[in-house]
């Protein structure tokens, strides 16, 4: 890993604190391919190791600007249509698959796709934008929206702050822990969207 970016980026969230977490989590979300993944691994790191900042304050803060990541990117997607779309795709050079098969997760699971793509690293870049082109309903975006922010957010802080001595190696493995934090994720959903399709005839 190359060290000069990190040791830029701890500056950075040493000299602006919460505000630095809350700028690259909320422009993340918003569809701004930044590093928001490691800004809070290294904010929570820098909370166990230098007390700079605090475990429960950095929750708040990356919560609540990732979740206004992500309703400021479906507005965005909703009221620019298709056209942004393809031009955000062009500047950031995304795969045409990935947003292929981003397409195909919320057309087969609908707004639960938010909350699991948290754990996908690339897809809770467009995940916003792609729901407001695909009309995707608010109420149900923004639900899963917090629900996957405050979820997300949460386990990744934890895990920097309490494996904070070994931080380094602990974003080496962070794409695994992803996998594993997305199988429970999505296990959750199923359970949830299982037991509501069993209640739904016991109603009627």
């Amino acid at each position: 890993m190359n060290h000069a970016p990190l040791e830029w980026l701890r500056t950075f969230i040493l000299d602006y604190g919460y505000w630095a977490v809350a700028l690259a989590l909320l422009s993340e979300s918003a569809g701004i391919p930044v590093p928001g993944e490691i800004t809070l691994l290294l904010a929570s790191f820098l909370a166990y190791s230098e007390h700079r900042l605090h475990l429960a304050s950095i929750i708040v803060v990356a919560t609540c600007a990732t979740t206004l990541g992500g309703d400021l990117g479906y507005v965005l997607g909703y009221y620019g249509g298709r056209p942004v779309l393809d031009r955000y795709q062009s500047l950031f050079r995304i795969p045409p698959a990935a947003l292929k098969r981003g397409e195909e997760m919320l057309a087969r699971y609908g707004a639960a796709t938010i909350f699991f793509a948290r754990f996908v690293f690339g897809m809770r870049t467009f995940a916003g934008p792609l729901a407001g082109v695909l009309r995707m309903r608010w109420r149900a975006f923004a639900l899963f929206n917090f629900l996957g922010a405050a979820v997300w957010v949460t386990f990744i802080a934890s895990t920097g702050f309490l494996f904070g001595h070994h931080w380094r190696s602990l974003v080496r493995v962070m794409q695994r822990l992803n996998v594993a934090a997305l199988m429970i994720a999505v296990a959750v959903v199923l359970f949830l969207w299982l037991k509501n399709r069993r209640q739904k005839p016991a109603d009627g």
